[in-house]
């Protein structure tokens, strides 16, 4: 059974603040509907991606959350880089982007590559170096994102290192 939308001013989720005789509501003090259509661009960036911000200090007035979407064009590879003290969840919405990283566990770096399908999910620890490719030639590549901090932190580097073996 479908639940028909919010209309602002309306029912139980009334967007206050938002016409003449509202009082100011602080952000943080009412739930928030960001509409898919009303994701901010106005983000961090990385060559050959779109990252939309959906909840952020920004858009809600978050303070330990962000998350949005990244949109990765057919046949491109982001620049490597990591997302600082942020914990990154990954969650494939459309696509097969692959997520590539440096493994020296056994004591030889070497790189790996996680493909993945719709429904998967990616964890990404803190200061991990790594990049996110769409192989495809024709499909774009849809993920949602959720970091441990309110914006998104991308630190891009010149290449890939195994994390605690950084070049300076």
């Amino acid at each position: 059974m479908s639940e028909p939308l919010t209309t602002p001013g309306e029912g139980f989720h009334p967007h206050l603040g938002d016409g003449a005789g509202h009082r100011t509501t602080s952000l943080r003090a009412r739930l928030h509907h960001i509409r898919a259509g009303e994701l901010d661009g106005d983000t961090a960036q990385t060559g050959g991606m779109r990252r939309f911000a959906a909840v952020s200090g920004t858009t809600v007035g978050s303070e330990k959350l962000w998350m949005g979407q990244t949109h990765v064009a057919p046949s491109t590879s982001s620049s490597d880089h990591h997302h600082g003290e942020s914990e990154t969840a990954i969650h494939v919405v459309s696509g097969h982007p692959e997520f590539v990283f440096l493994d020296d566990s056994d004591g030889t770096p070497q790189e790996i590559r996680l493909r993945t399908s719709p429904g998967d999910y990616i964890f990404v620890p803190p200061f991990v170096p790594h990049r996110e490719e769409n192989p495809d030639p024709a499909e774009e590549a849809v993920v949602v994102i959720a970091r441990s901090t309110q914006e998104a932190i991308v630190v891009n580097l010149p290449l890939l290192y195994v994390l605690g073996h950084e070049q300076d």
